[in-house]
């Protein structure tokens, strides 16, 4: 009896031995099952950013840029997007709140016809940061981009004095805002710069999809003896450059590289590089760094260029393309003043705070 009771008590201990065993690897494996499903220590945050854009992202222009943009988020920082066209200020403030209110971390409305929309909603939704491109607001989780457009414009105007024949110069935009009429102000500043008998023809079409009133403007412009157009127009602005082939005139792109649209006509093209202004934005965001403010990014920031057309390049004249380089160094360097004058006072200058 006592050796059947020691045999039942030396098989029990290796069967609880076992038992304890298997358990402890068990606890193990969850708890590294745990270890490997909890983020890293310091890891950034995976975000979550919505844009709204004033017209289609197919537009090869601004909204298509900050949509570009809005992809680098994902490809970059691995961030989860969202994208919406939007309207009317109506749409504008609905789609505000409908993000703020799904815990987006980013929000971006993309134009400076936002900042009212954005002033009116960010306090109701601290969590969320909002940003408006070309604005000037200002919050605790609340900020504006103010590309510096003016600066590039200047160079862009050195190259289309040089290359008038006519002396005569058109600009054409969907619409009248501040950021608009500062760079057309620099075009003409700097297209005079190196050729004061120069005349600017300027129009507003109201518009920034309509492609036949933009192109009217430019065929409109052109029988008054324009023979280079400088448009900031988005959609709209493709109408110029089908106006600028059938009459054989020069043109300039703007907000993303449009010189392959028309590249028998396009000189140059003023470019955003809104993948930079946004990998900056969000990173900040991500890192819980954020500071409500305006960010100023232009030339020396390498966030606005111009990009010269290679199919265009050899009918630039030489001293334009000196002056263009030499501004071009006082940009980067901060040092060229010749524009704080024009931009001094304007509403492209003032702050919108709630």
């Amino acid at each position: 009896m006592i050796q059947t009771s020691s045999r039942h008590n030396s098989v029990y201990m290796r069967l609880s031995s076992k038992i304890c065993i298997v358990g402890m690897l068990a606890v193990i494996a969850c708890q590294r099952r745990e270890e490997k499903a909890k983020p890293v220590d310091g890891a950034p945050k995976k975000l979550r950013v919505a844009l709204l854009t004033p017209g289609p992202i197919s537009d090869r222009s601004w909204s298509g840029i900050a949509y570009d943009g809005l992809k680098t988020l994902r490809d970059s920082l691995g961030a989860e997007i969202s994208n919406i066209q939007t309207k009317t200020p109506a749409q504008f403030e609905e789609n505000f709140r409908q993000y703020g209110a799904q815990h987006f971390d980013l929000v971006i409305g993309h134009g400076f016809e936002y900042q009212d929309a954005a002033v009116r909603v960010a306090p109701a939704y601290p969590k969320t940061v909002y940003i408006v491109t070309s604005g000037r607001v200002i919050g605790p989780n609340l900020a504006g981009v103010s590309f510096a457009f003016e600066e590039s414009s200047y160079q862009a105007g050195i190259v289309a004095g040089a290359m008038t024949r006519t002396n005569t110069i058109g600009l054409i935009a969907g619409e009248e805002q501040p950021p608009v009429k500062a760079s057309f102000a620099a075009f003409a500043l700097g297209a005079k710069s190196i050729n004061p008998k120069v005349k600017v023809l300027t129009s507003y079409i109201g518009s920034w999809e309509d492609v036949s009133a933009a192109k009217e403007q430019a065929l409109a412009q052109i029988a008054q003896g324009a023979d280079v157009l400088f448009q900031n127009a988005d959609a709209a602005g493709l109408g110029v450059f089908q106006a600028a082939k059938e009459k054989k005139v020069l043109a300039f792109g703007t907000n993303s590289n449009q010189n392959d649209i028309a590249p028998d006509v396009v000189v140059a093209s003023v470019v955003i590089d809104l993948s930079k202004a946004f990998l900056l934005i969000a990173r900040e965001v991500q890192s819980g760094q954020f500071k409500g403010r305006v960010f100023h990014l232009g030339v020396q920031q390498d966030v606005v260029r111009l990009v010269l057309n290679p199919a265009m390049t050899a009918r630039i004249p030489a001293n334009a393309i000196a002056a263009k380089d030499s501004v071009g160094i006082m940009l980067h360097a901060g040092t060229f003043r010749a524009l704080d004058a024009l931009l001094r006072g304007t509403d492209a200058a003032k702050p919108v705070t709630p």
